[in-house]
């Protein structure tokens, strides 16, 4: 068995291990109060917290990024303690970077105007609509903020359908209520 079998198959068989070279891409779970979210991280940034099952998200991730993905604590630890901190009401805004390759060119538009939101805050779709000259399209930003790659670090979550209408959420109505409940009270 080569140095490298050898490697790869501790990577596989023990989570916590990070050989001599760093995954391309560090992926792992963490649980919140709204439900697990399957994180990856690249050297730009968060490319996936996500409500999706860890292995859709793993296949996209493999598929669109890299095949070098593995668990790496120095990179997902800063982004677990953020979520933790957030979750607890002590983090208001995110510092870990965002890595938007796994959005299209105008989910990524839209994600970004849902950046700008503070927390505690929320837009509306026709809003986003406006502010990016897409007056009509109203749908596909609905359809934008549900398949935001990045849940939560990336608020989507603050975007209503209209006033008192809360829209779609990847995590779900549920999950969506509790993030905007969480940001309200803490004002």
């Amino acid at each position: 068995m080569t140095t490298g079998d050898l490697e790869a198959l501790v990577r596989v068989t023990a989570p916590g291990y990070v050989g001599e070279t760093p995954p391309e891409v560090a992926f792992g779970t963490t649980d919140t109060p709204v439900g697990a979210l399957a994180l990856a991280v690249t050297a730009r940034g968060v490319v996936a917290c996500s409500y999706e099952n860890e292995h859709v998200i793993f296949a996209r991730v493999s598929r669109e990024i890299g095949t070098f993905i593995g668990p790496d604590p120095r990179r997902l630890d800063p982004v677990r303690r953020e979520l933790d901190a957030y979750f607890s009401g002590r983090l208001r805004a995110f510092t870990v970077p965002v890595d938007l390759r796994l959005a299209t060119p105008f989910a990524r538009t839209v994600l970004q105007m849902t950046m700008a939101v503070p927390y505690g805050r929320v837009t509306t779709y026709p809003e986003i609509a406006e502010r990016i000259g897409r007056p009509q399209a109203l749908r596909a930003i609905g359809n934008a903020l549900t398949a935001n790659p990045v849940c939560v670090i990336v608020p989507c979550h603050r975007a209503l359908e209209a006033p008192g209408r809360p829209g779609g959420y990847a995590g779900g109505p549920a999950a969506k209520e509790a993030l905007l409940r969480l940001e309200a009270a803490a004002d």
